[in-house]
C-alpha cells in the first residue's frame, strides 16, 4: 500500500514546511506538535479521557492540562506550586474547557514570541527581577521537547481509550 494512503487514512498531518530562519523552524514545529496534541484530545469521550490508561496514573487530559501550565511558566512567567498536579484536570472542566485554556495559553505565548527578535535573548517577562528568564532559543527547544514527548504520550491514550490514530 502506497504511504500517501496509510497517511490519509491515519489522519496524519505531515511536518510542516517552515521559512529558512532558525526562528521560523522552531516556532514551527512548536505549533505543529501544539496543534497535533490538541487534536488528539479534542473530541476525546468522557470519562475515558480521565481515566488512567497506565500505572503513572497518566491520562489524556492531565496531558493537555499539563501542558497548558507548562506554556503559561515558560513564555508568561507563571508560577507553578506544585507541577504534579497539573497532570490532573479539575472534574468539572469538559474536555472543550481544557483544550480552550491549551489554545488560549499557545496564543498568549505566541503573543510573546511574536515579539521576540533575537533567539538570544530572555524571554521578557511580565514581573522583571524574579528567577531569570530562560533564553527564547531554550524556550522554544524545551516547548518542542516537552510537547513533542507529551504528544507521543497522548498518541498511545488515545488508540487505547476510541482507536484512534494518527497526528
Amino acid at each position: 500500500m502506497p504511504s500517501t494512503t496509510r497517511r490519509n487514512r491515519r489522519g496524519d498531518t505531515p511536518p510542516p514546511r517552515t521559512g529558512g530562519s532558525e526562528a521560523e523552524v522552531l516556532r514551527g514545529f512548536l505549533d505543529y506538535l501544539r496543534t497535533s496534541i490538541a487534536a488528539k484530545v479534542d473530541g476525546a469521550p468522557e470519562p475515558q479521557v480521565r481515566a488512567a490508561a497506565v500505572l503513572s496514573g497518566t491520562n489524556l487530559l492531565g496531558l493537555l492540562n499539563h501542558l497548558t501550565h507548562v506554556e503559561r511558566a515558560i513564555f508568561l512567567g507563571e508560577d507553578v506550586a506544585d507541577w504534579q498536579t497539573t497532570f490532573q484536570a479539575v472534574p468539572v472542566d469538559s474536555v472543550a474547557d481544557v483544550v480552550a485554556r491549551y489554545r488560549d495559553a499557545v496564543e498568549l505565548a505566541n503573543h510573546v514570541l511574536d515579539g521576540c527578535t533575537d533567539l538570544g535573548a530572555p524571554v521578557p517577562r511580565p514581573r522583571p527581577g524574579r528567577c531569570p528568564a530562560p533564553s527564547v532559543r531554550w524556550a522554544l527547544t524545551h516547548m518542542i521537547e516537552e510537547t513533542g514527548r507529551h504528544a507521543g504520550h497522548a498518541d498511545i491514550l488515545r488508540e487505547l481509550i476510541d482507536g484512534s490514530t494518527g497526528r
